[in-house]
């Protein structure tokens, strides 16, 4: 379902460790509101939800809201290093449309709810 990169894996591991609470995850998912329509969430947590789906990426716990699935079938999470520090980047083939930072998307059949100004 979601695709995370070897150095993106390494990357959220050290930050994971990094953390003092035990037992932490990614945590993936999607809400209204962007640019586009849609935004992408992502942070650590250490608490289920009924319909959380779980996967294994490289020794990592990713876990996605049952709502967002079907937004972020196939979505790609990489890191890049740059000069001026480094991010995550995401890939989303599901994606029709996004705004120019990358952060907000709309697909083809779903629209959302874009934010009156833009990123």
């Amino acid at each position: 379902m979601i695709k995370v990169s070897d150095t993106a894996v390494d990357k959220i591991k050290e930050m994971l460790e990094a953390e003092e609470t035990p037992n932490m995850f990614l945590r993936v998912g999607v809400k209204e509101g962007g640019c586009s329509g849609f935004s992408y969430g992502m942070g650590f947590d250490d608490e289920r939800h009924e319909g959380d789906q779980e996967l294994d990426a490289n020794g990592l716990k990713v876990v996605v809201d049952g709502d967002s699935v079907k937004y972020l079938n196939g979505l790609e999470i990489d890191w890049k290093d740059a000069a001026m520090g480094g991010g995550f980047t995401i890939n989303n083939p599901n994606a029709t449309a996004t705004c120019g930072c990358g952060s907000s998307f709309r697909t083809a059949t779903e629209a959302g709810n874009p934010a009156a100004e833009p990123c």
